[in-house]
């Protein structure tokens, strides 16, 4: 479905999108299928499972056997490989996940994926074959063990949210909103935010060919949920770009332009190539990063010969150009970085891009565990030849808490890491503060730990100041995270949202 049929989304109108959300209301129906949860999902689990010594042993990476799934038995490698195929086979709701799962999927756990997407989702679901098929990869015959299998796969919690995944007191925290960053408040033209004094962001268009539940551009990407009626880009494509590209011939301090959406497999070929190459006409830009979560959610795309051949092309005027051009993509679990994710760098890396990085999420019940972040760097960088980069701690998106890390978790996954990676390749775990940016999860000027509140500082200019004379900028932890007084604190705050 295209996005182009939901409320406008421009700076003027971005400020009244961009509200408090709704703290919810407090459920008494926990129990369910989701209500186990992995070690993972508890703060303390960092410095638990960071008694025990990590212990680098290389594993090999493995694509499950799809034709595990009764949907799927009769699926060729020659389908399983092919782009359109994963894209016409998608997964969009629990009739369909059905569909492929058959009797293997409990009927609880698909009402509870129903009434996630009834109460919570800001996402509409949509999973690639390729996704799906690394959730319960051993479990084949026994329907309880298959069903409480997928529950606890980690990539199923970010993908495939259920409605018992979501805290019952606070599914979102108070200060939560739509466009949490505030990137539609610096669009300099429409998509093209001016964040950084050297940096922008591109955002080409508003879909992918899979969505995550955590997504921080929820209020612009994807299609409407019953609980979120998205913004939308106003503009033809063709004139977008041309404001784009206007704005950047006129503003040679931006030496750097991220382009993303949305993402970037969703844009035909030839009009992404045509775009890059008169961007690397620009004698101001110097690096050039193309941000796609489908390298990991859907490789078939970027092993097309025609999709090859055309990065190959765009490489080598980069190259000849002294350009630096890089892909970015999205792995959060070590499960989710298969042969074919490492084929599809390989063919990127073989193509003339310089680097293909990853800039993960950290998340609770994902890969909030030391070992989980060190598996998940040891296959990205010593399999699939993906540079670990950045761990983000969740944004402060509506329906979230239970991702969300406090920031002293953060900062002792941070220390815990280091030392077992190479310094090239050890990520860094990274706070994205609205109206400040990135910064490291060391760098708070000061830290409420009761109640939850860190404070942080700028050192440039560019963006739009918040409300008020305050210069320092807050960041929240969750709130079930905090200690009682904390929590009673922000309960009686809730009146006043």
């Amino acid at each position: 479905m295209s996005p182009h049929d939901d409320t406008p989304r421009h700076p003027a109108a971005a400020t009244g999108s961009a509200h408090s959300a709704d703290t919810g209301t407090a459920r008494s129906d926990a129990a369910g299928p989701g209500t186990a949860r992995s070690d993972a999902a508890d703060p303390g689990t960092a410095r638990s499972d960071a008694a025990r010594p990590y212990v680098y042993a290389r594993r090999a990476l493995v694509e499950p056997d799809w034709r595990r799934l009764p949907g799927w038995r009769g699926v060729t490698e020659a389908q399983w490989r092919d782009a359109q195929w994963q894209r016409a086979h998608c997964v969009r709701n629990a009739a369909q996940l059905s569909a492929v799962t058959g009797d293997l999927l409990q009927d609880a756990l698909l009402a509870d994926l129903a009434a996630d997407h009834a109460r919570y989702a800001t996402m509409s679901m949509l999973v690639t074959p390729q996704l799906l098929n690394v959730m319960a990869p051993d479990e084949t015959d026994d329907p309880a063990a298959f069903t409480a299998a997928f529950l606890a796969n980690p990539v199923r919690r970010y993908l495939v949210p259920v409605a018992s995944d979501r805290h019952p007191v606070w599914p979102s925290h108070p200060r939560a909103q739509r466009d949490s960053l505030h990137e539609a408040e610096m669009w300099a033209v429409e998509g093209l935010t001016h964040r950084y004094p050297t940096k922008v962001l591109a955002e080409l268009l508003a879909t992918c060919p899979q969505y995550c539940g955590h997504c921080t551009r929820m209020d612009l990407v994807g299609t409407s949920t019953p609980q979120v009626v998205k913004a939308r880009l106003t503009l033809r494509p063709v004139d977008r770009q041309e404001l784009m590209l206007d704005y950047l011939k006129r503003t040679p301090a931006v030496r750097d332009v991220v382009v993303s959406g949305g993402d970037l497999a969703n844009m035909p070929w030839p009009r992404l190539e045509a775009f890059l190459l008169r961007l690397l006409e620009l004698e101001s830009v110097r690096d050039i990063r193309l941000a796609t979560k489908a390298l990991v959610g859907l490789p078939q795309h970027w092993l097309q010969p025609s999709v090859v051949e055309g990065v190959g092309r765009v490489a080598a005027v980069a190259r000849a150009r002294g350009v630096n051009l890089a892909v970015h993509t999205h792995a959060n679990h070590a499960r989710s970085v298969t042969p074919l994710v490492a084929e599809a760098a390989g063919a990127l890396l073989a193509a003339g891009v310089r680097d293909v990085r990853n800039q993960g999420v950290l998340m609770r019940g994902v890969n909030a565990t030391p070992h989980d972040l060190l598996d998940l760097c040891f296959a990205l960088h010593g399999e699939a030849g993906i540079l670990p980069y950045y761990f983000y701690v969740c944004d402060l998106i509506p329906n979230a808490e239970h991702w969300r890390t406090p920031l002293h978790q953060a900062r002792h996954l941070q220390e815990a890491i280091m030392g077992h990676l190479p310094g090239y390749a050890t990520p860094r775990i990274v706070c994205d503060v609205p109206y400040v940016g990135k910064r490291w999860v060391h760098q708070a000027a000061a830290y409420d730990r009761e109640r939850g509140v860190s404070y942080w500082t700028r050192n440039h200019g560019i963006g739009l100041e918040p409300p008020g004379p305050e210069r320092r900028f807050p960041f929240y932890d969750p709130i079930d995270t905090l200690p009682e007084p904390g929590r009673r604190w922000w309960a009686s705050q809730k009146g006043e949202s």
